[in-house]
């Protein structure tokens, strides 16, 4: 297992290999196809994103409320290959690393190499385990979407699995 502190630096970004288990500390936000697609809009039309992306780590996640006492809901993965025809746009802004559940597509995984990014996969199904992981969470942007707002959470010993690494390799397909 691999600690890890977000934002992650290149160099420990570029040493992930697919299978590499590892544990995440520090600040990832959050946001899913709604999100990833407002944040494309406002780059195709020259307006800034709500967060720098570069050198950053997007959860694709719609937590459930929180019930008193908790900082965030139930937090598990949503399936990421609906994230798939924004992603490479994001990437070319320096979105570095993506979390979510489940295969992506070929495009996805060509950008990830071009852009030496990688993604890492959660189990599905551990939601209500994962949130305990998380520490704080502050509403960045785009607060009509709910629970698909994006979210800047604080995180320790947030576990996921190197799925697809910078240079090719490919746990789904190994």
């Amino acid at each position: 297992m691999k600690k890890i502190t977000l934002p992650m630096s290149e160099a420990v970004r570029l040493s992930l290999r697919a299978g590499d288990e590892v544990s995440l500390s520090g600040i990832l936000y959050t946001g899913r196809d709604a999100a990833h697609q407002l944040m494309v809009k406002a780059i195709e039309n020259h307006e800034k994103l709500p967060f720098d992306v570069n050198g950053q780590a997007i959860y694709h996640v719609g937590p459930t409320p929180a019930k008193p006492g908790q900082v965030i809901g139930s937090c598990g993965p949503t399936s990421s290959y609906r994230m798939d025809p924004y992603s490479p746009i994001l990437m070319k802004q320096g979105l570095k690393v993506m979390i979510g559940k489940g295969p992506r597509s070929d495009e996805y995984r060509r950008a990830l190499v071009d852009h030496g990014a990688v993604y890492l996969d959660v189990t599905g199904g551990i939601g209500a385990l994962l949130s305990k992981r998380v520490k704080a969470m502050e509403l960045i942007a785009y607060p009509w979407l709910e629970s698909e707002a994006v979210f800047r959470l604080t995180i320790e010993d947030f576990p996921a699995i190197v799925a697809y690494d910078s240079v090719g390799n490919d746990l789904f397909h190994h």
